[in-house]
């Protein structure tokens, strides 16, 4: 695995998306707790950025704004419609104060 440094831990407000560019690549870090999740900027059905969208920390899913899509964090899997195709993840880690992003290795729905 190839990590990259993609943001502070401190930078990162709880449940809050954060919009962040590691290597040419956009995506959003959440954070929930302790664990720091990575899932690209785009919505697979509206094609708009989901860091603008809202972060549920109960069911850790993010929402897309425009038509109301939402995305399992640990899968960016869909959890429903409009959307049908899930959003690529990345494994992430935390050394240090820094939150570390593999985007070499895309979670198992790619």
């Amino acid at each position: 695995m190839t990590f990259q440094s993609a943001a502070k831990v401190a930078d990162l407000s709880d449940g809050e998306p954060h919009a962040v560019t590691v290597d040419g690549t956009d995506v959003v870090l959440v954070r929930v707790g302790a664990d720091v999740h990575c899932i690209r900027d785009l919505c697979s059905h509206g094609q708009v950025p989901l860091s603008e969208g809202d972060v549920d920390t109960d069911d850790l899913t993010i929402e897309c704004y425009l038509h109301g899509s939402t995305f399992d964090l640990r899968s960016g899997k869909p959890t429903c419609l409009p959307a049908t195709e899930p959003v690529p993840i990345y494994p992430t880690k935390v050394e240090g104060e820094t939150v570390m992003v593999d985007l070499s290795h895309q979670g198992d729905n790619a």
